[in-house]
């Protein structure tokens, strides 16, 4: 059953033991203030090993580019030893795991920051409002970072990757989805800029090269990967003519040579983001030659189909793997999934509740084995 999904996958240098792959999901368990990992996330990590290549939550790489209660960092030394029990959990087990590095931009409410303006690809405000441990907070004004500044943050991110490194992890991957800064400098609504990282598609691609090419540099092609939310509206960033961005940066990653690009992409019922806009899936695979990673949705019967058509090469699964650690062993034996629903609290909340306590399948037989030879 589920056949393609249970094949090896070569993506440069990482070599994923199946295709059903864990996304990057926020869950909020890192240790305040310093946002460093802890020993209940590497049991997390643990428990879902048997992904065929888990993507970490978003990973913050600077403390000015992260701004979500709990989340962890990258840049400092105890970040560092905190995400190596991870690493080993998870190495331990036979699997093969990602860093997701990150920076929110826009995103980044002042209460982070001591009170400062967050930064973007320009003088913009997104909508809504900011979750802060003193309660939602609107969103403030963000400051254009100036071409030193941009240096600054790539800066930022080799830093990141380096200690990503450190840490362990078998590679990394660039957050450059859901509006945060990569996505923020992408699209057209964020981005107006008039100088060379504003105006054509070409130039807008410039920050997210400029920031692969430092990850490349600590890593090595065959090790770096992108993540893009190439349709509709994502945090209050959008663009008018998704192709031609989009297209153009599928040519950035191929020029590159990413091992894998991944693509979130919600259709018009999707749980997260639901559009109309048409998915750019088929734009990207006519540019970019290597192993595509579609999210968003899937149930293993329209994953295996994807995967068997060519559309894509693995599928990564979100918020079914919050409540089924197991989700591969799942779908092997074709049982039945707990997707977590209507209950979105213990996503985030910093305790193990609603974290490492959701039962595997054979936990789950075993039990009710117990119950009817009681």
């Amino acid at each position: 059953m589920h056949d393609a999904l249970f094949q090896p996958l070569t993506m440069g240098a990482l070599n994923a033991q199946n295709r059903i792959f864990m996304a990057p999901l926020t869950r909020g368990r890192a240790a305040e203030p310093m946002f460093t990992p802890n020993e209940m996330m590497a049991t997390y990590y643990r428990q879902r090993a048997g992904a065929g290549m888990i993507l970490t939550e978003a990973t913050g790489i600077s403390r000015e580019g992260l701004g979500w209660p709990s989340a962890p960092g990258i840049w400092s030394e105890e970040q560092v030893e905190g995400w190596k029990a991870t690493t080993k959990a998870v190495h331990e087990e036979g699997g093969l795991i990602v860093m997701q590095l990150w920076h929110m931009g826009r995103l980044v409410h002042p209460h982070f920051l001591d009170g400062e303006a967050p930064v973007s690809a320009s003088a913009t405000q997104a909508p809504g409002q900011a979750h802060t441990p003193i309660g939602k907070q609107d969103y403030a004004m963000a400051r254009e970072l100036s071409v030193d500044d941009i240096r600054r943050v790539v800066g930022d991110y080799r830093h990141a990757a380096e200690n990503a490194k450190k840490a362990g992890f078998d590679g990394v991957q660039l957050h450059g989805a859901n509006g945060y800064l990569v996505d923020q400098f992408l699209r057209d609504s964020s981005n107006l800029r008039t100088d060379e990282y504003g105006g054509s598609p070409e130039n807008r691609t410039r920050f997210m090269r400029e920031v692969l090419e430092a990850l490349i540099d600590v890593w090595g092609a065959d090790k770096v990967g992108i993540r893009l939310s190439p349709n509709g509206e994502t945090q209050g960033v959008d663009d008018s003519d998704p192709a031609a961005t989009f297209g153009a940066a599928a040519k950035v990653c191929e020029a590159l040579g990413l091992a894998f690009v991944e693509l979130r992409e919600p259709g018009p019922d999707g749980t997260f983001g639901s559009t109309d806009v048409p998915k750019q899936n088929p734009v990207i695979r006519k540019a970019y030659s290597g192993p595509l990673i579609l999210n968003s949705d899937y149930t293993a019967e329209a994953a295996e189909e994807a995967i068997t058509s060519g559309i894509c090469d693995a599928v990564s699964f979100g918020r079914p793997y919050i409540s089924n650690p197991d989700l591969e062993t799942r779908i092997a034996k074709g049982a039945h999934w707990n997707p977590n629903k209507d209950v979105p609290k213990s996503w985030y909340f910093p305790i193990p509740e609603g974290y490492i306590d959701y039962p595997t399948l054979a936990e789950e037989e075993a039990e009710r084995a117990a119950a009817q030879s009681a």
